[in-house]
């Protein structure tokens, strides 16, 4: 999938990518330029399974995907033509080492203009898709998820704070924390 990713972009400009979750606050790649962006199209949605990073197999935990429908705020870096090479690997290896996304080009919307980015997917056919979960699971995996990266309640809070010290109020990711703390 990097090939075909890579052949789509084609090397010839610079590579943007859109972040809507941990890649806002943790991004590890240099970039040099960030926009606020809107997509539309896809929305944010805590309804990952997690048996890493944010949880185990006897405990799964939950991360962010972006689902059909919607539209969904975030930060799209630009990655200079010439480093692009070099950072896109790394890059996959943190989002994709399990292939679980379905990475598109989607037009991310700017104050400054359009352009396509690179962003990682999930469809809903995808083994890793929660489908609906009940105000309990989600209290049972905010109260005992924890991966190699912590736990699912951290991961969820610190994309929450980000977000609105970027101005983006998520509703959906607000009263879902609301109600776990209930």
């Amino acid at each position: 999938m990097l090939e075909a990713v890579t052949r789509e972009w084609g090397g010839q400009d610079d590579l943007w990518i859109f972040a809507y979750a941990s890649l806002i606050w943790r991004p590890e790649f240099e970039f040099s330029e960030e926009r606020f962006a809107t997509i539309y199209g896809y929305h944010r949605a805590l309804k990952m399974w997690s048996h890493v990073n944010r949880g185990t197999p006897e405990c799964p935990g939950l991360v962010f995907g972006l689902l059909p429908g919607g539209s969904c705020k975030g930060v799209a870096f630009r990655l200079p033509r010439a480093h692009a090479m070099a950072i896109l690997p790394h890059l996959w290896a943190r989002e994709m080492p399990n292939g679980v996304y379905d990475p598109k080009w989607l037009r991310c919307q700017t104050t400054l203009g359009d352009f396509r980015a690179l962003a990682f997917t999930l469809s809903k056919r995808s083994p890793s898709h929660t489908g609906v979960l009940s105000e309990d699971t989600y209290r049972q995996i905010f109260s005992s998820s924890r991966g190699r990266y912590g736990s699912t309640r951290d991961y969820a809070q610190m994309t929450y704070d980000k977000l609105r010290t970027l101005g983006i109020h998520d509703r959906a990711l607000g009263k879902l924390l609301r109600l776990v703390r209930a």
